[in-house]
């Protein structure tokens, strides 16, 4: 009897509950449906929504999907609360802070851009008008009638005199053979043609060995020969060597002197890889020397060389010019500037100092008024006089900062890399176990304590994996470094003082400080080696 009480009882309550249920389904499905689109996380608080993802290194770049910068640190979530406060990737700086900086700002607008380019040059002689004396033929200097370097000749100038039993065998030749042209003068014409080639073939010889035209006329004149021949200069210029000695035996092809008509040099400029598109042939120089600072040598563009030099990255460009005076010597040191190339169109263009260039994205900071300043990437054209070409990325009239944004860019990173850190729940305090190179949290090692937002060092530790005493460098395995949100990564780091290098061998456990030499390159100031790697068992 209580058994079917009890069992009627219960169905009558579940018949209620569906029937209420039901009731309050029907009138509150609005209710429903807005619980069914949030998520619940397991302590019954709504599940924060990610919006997009953002450079961990502070800079101007968004992702909708995670992804890892080039340094293969991880992008950083923007949740749905904080989009007002991350959105806006304004830094703001007081008016009093400005001024300390030395921030100056101006409008973009549109010019025209004109382009100067400089290089460095050598003066050297004109290949065309090198000239070298060597016999070719063997013998003795007698006598030197030019006997020192740097000295002045005229083409036909008797440089020495020379004995050689080959050319004492020419003459005789010559003269027999002539003699016998004139005995045979009553023969046949077969026998008179024969003596007649021979005598020209004993002269043409003579000629092929350089003797000059007037010592060979002479030969034919006197009809007789001379113990030693006269060598003479084969053109006008400079002694730019001499090898001759007297009394000196020198062999066939022998080089004694070089000779270089200076009257019109070479100047040859070294001009960067990234210049070359602006040179042209034709195009005109200024050049100048360290010996005449007032004076300016006008050249012209006449040949660019086809390669470029691997260590310098520069490419040689040939300018030839008069030198009537021979003011310009070889191996002078010049400094050339080539004639400007003004583009006719006016381009949207921003000062070069405007721009913050990272090596793969290039941004500017945008002045927004009121202390608030805006990265903004932007993509550049060409290079001018102090100015870049602006592709895209700004718009006339907006006002940009051009000195001291460097510092406000760093003040900008530094505040990026603090809220990150602060906003991180996987970053422990110092002091915490490590286990297998986590924390006991969970959360991937030991992060050191962050600096005050005013210090510009970082401390972190890590594993020394090897030592470059020549190049005072150190390779670490390093922790994450929560100042600069930089997780465990394998890097080289210079160092500040070699001196800090004696004290250190690859595998010890070390402590360091780190501080920005210039942007995006970090040095070693201090460094204190710890407790040995081995006592913990594994690396950081």
């Amino acid at each position: 009897m209580k058994l079917g009480v009890k069992l009627t009882a219960f169905v009558a309550l579940a018949a209620i509950l569906f029937v209420a249920g039901y009731w309050w389904g029907a009138i509150r499905p609005s209710t429903s449906a807005a619980k069914a689109s949030s998520v619940v996380s397991v302590g019954g608080k709504p599940e924060r929504r990610i919006l997009y993802y953002r450079n961990p290194m502070g800079l101007p770049d968004t992702s909708p999907i995670p992804k890892k910068d080039p340094m293969g640190m991880d992008y950083i979530p923007v949740y749905e609360d904080e989009e007002s406060t991350s959105a806006d990737a304004a830094v703001k700086i007081g008016v009093e802070r400005i001024q300390k900086l030395g921030v100056r700002t101006e409008r973009v607008g549109m010019r025209e851009l004109s382009r100067t380019v400089r290089a460095v040059a050598t003066v050297q002689a004109d290949e065309r008008r090198l000239y070298v004396v060597a016999p070719r033929f063997e013998g003795w200097i007698e006598r030197l009638h030019v006997n020192t370097t740097g000295q002045m000749v005229r083409k036909g100038d008797p440089l020495m005199d020379v004995y050689s039993p080959d050319l004492i065998t020419a003459q005789h030749e010559y003269l027999i053979a002539r003699r016998g042209t004139k005995d045979v003068e009553d023969g046949g014409l077969e026998v008179r043609a024969g003596m007649e080639r021979l005598a020209e073939s004993a002269l043409q010889r003579l000629r092929n060995w350089d003797i000059s035209a007037a010592d060979l006329k002479t030969l034919q004149q006197e009809g007789k020969f001379t113990h030693s021949v006269i060598f003479r200069s084969p053109a006008s210029g400079v002694v730019l060597e001499k090898r001759a000695i007297q009394g000196q035996r020198f062999m066939a092809g022998e080089i004694l002197y070089q000779i270089a008509d200076l009257s019109r040099v070479w100047v040859l400029a070294d001009v960067f890889e990234q210049d070359l598109a602006t040179i042209q042939p034709g195009q005109a120089a200024a050049i100048r020397v360290e010996a005449y600072p007032d004076k300016v040598f006008p050249g012209e563009v006449t040949f660019i060389y086809p390669t470029v030099n691997p260590e310098t990255r520069t490419a040689k460009v040939r300018m030839e010019l008069p030198n009537p005076q021979e003011l310009l010597k070889p191996a002078m040191y010049a400094k050339v500037e080539f004639g400007s190339i003004q583009r006719k169109d006016r381009v949207l263009a921003v000062p070069e100092s405007a721009v913050l260039d990272a090596g793969t994205r290039q941004s500017v900071l945008v002045d927004l008024g009121e202390g608030r300043f805006e990265p903004r990437l932007v993509k550049l054209g060409k290079h001018a006089d102090d100015y870049v070409e602006v592709l895209g990325g700004l718009k006339t009239g907006e006002m940009i900062v051009v000195k001291a944004n460097f510092l406000i860019d760093a003040e900008s990173n530094l505040k990026a890399a603090l809220s990150s850190f602060t906003r991180s729940s996987q970053a422990s305090m110092p002091g915490e176990e490590r286990e297998g190179g986590r924390t006991a949290s969970g959360s991937s090692g030991t992060v050191p304590s962050s600096p005050s937002p005013s210090s510009s060092s970082h401390r972190g530790e890590g594993i020394i994996e090897a030592i470059d005493v020549a190049n005072t460098t150190l390779t670490l395995a390093h922790r994450p470094i929560a100042s600069l949100a930089w997780p465990e990564m394998l890097m080289d780091f210079k160092v500040l003082d070699p001196a800090l290098l004696r004290m250190l061998k690859p595998g010890q456990k070390v402590a360091f400080e780190i501080t920005e030499a210039s942007p995006g390159e970090y040095v070693i100031v201090r460094i204190q080696p710890q407790a040995s790697a081995a006592d913990h068992g594994k690396k950081p």
